[in-house]
């Protein structure tokens, strides 16, 4: 989705453009904007993607229908256990995809049994505290905020990176090809995104990955940022009633690959692989 400029006599005029792929066939949605971009743009473009995508939002409505009804039938004790599981594959996958050694059956004896494996004291530490404060995020609904996210960045790396656990990063980063905004504009583009991620209007799963992608394309933190993103991506879905999504290591390239196609075409990829992780629960 892109806004282009026309000009016609001496006068330009703004209308906001969408492609998109339906039926296996490319169709194009203009949208007249008029002399100027009018300040509720993002609303427009919400609209025109409600508009478009009416077939996706009820398939993602089934999936929630779908896991509601499950969840409700599972027993106390049984919720915890798959929980607990969840939280084991999960942690694994998004330490894995930032460098981490520890295979999934290290994790789970880690976890589970207290054996801690023959590798980088770092990576034992943050297996352990990242899998505490998955399990801890999902008990309890709060406001997103900024001090929660600096509260879960501080309860994983601590022990690991404790010159930078719980702050905002005070100087540039890079990643591969990609400068990250200037560290002076970090707190402003985090505020704008919790006012983002707050809003009601939105599908849950639509917010869920943009505000993955917008909070990645910030990197507000010196280190840490991909495992503190799809934390949030998750408490998103999970206190809104969709079953989560976990990126796995052995699909990180085309996670990777998402992030260069730009905010709309990051969305495209993440509804593609949601729908797939959650096709048994679509009617």
């Amino acid at each position: 989705m892109r806004i282009i400029k026309r000009k016609k006599g001496k006068k330009f005029y703004y209308y906001l453009k969408h492609s998109f792929r339906k039926d296996s066939k490319v169709h194009t949605r203009e949208i007249y904007l008029g002399n100027k971009v009018p300040r509720n743009i993002r609303r427009i473009k919400d609209k025109l993607m409600n508009d478009i995508n009416k077939d996706l939002y009820k398939k993602l409505e089934s999936i929630r229908k779908s896991f509601h009804e499950e969840w409700k039938r599972v027993p106390e004790s049984a919720k915890k256990k798959e929980l607990h599981n969840i939280a084991i594959s999960f942690t694994y996958n998004t330490n894995a995809i930032e460098g981490s050694t520890i295979t999934l059956e290290e994790t789970r004896e880690l976890i589970e049994d207290g054996i801690s494996p023959n590798k980088p004291i770092r990576d034992v530490k943050e297996t352990e505290s990242h899998y505490k404060v998955f399990l801890d995020m999902l008990k309890e609904k709060e406001k997103i905020t900024n001090n929660l996210q600096l509260k879960w960045h501080k309860d994983i790396f601590s022990e690991t990176k404790f010159d930078i656990a719980g702050k905002f990063r005070d100087y540039l980063v890079r990643v591969g090809d990609y400068i990250a905004p200037d560290w002076q504009d970090v707190k402003k583009l985090m505020s704008n995104l919790i006012k983002f991620v707050n809003q009601k209007n939105i599908n849950p799963v639509e917010l869920a990955g943009r505000s993955h992608f917008i909070f990645e394309s910030i990197h507000p933190f010196g280190d840490g940022n991909g495992r503190i993103g799809r934390l949030l991506m998750n408490y998103i879905l999970w206190h809104s009633g969709y079953p989560m999504i976990i990126i796995e290591y052995k699909k990180r390239s085309s996670y990777y690959k998402a992030f260069k196609r730009g905010e709309d075409g990051f969305l495209n990829y993440f509804f593609r692989r949601y729908l797939s992780i959650h096709k048994n629960r679509t009617r």
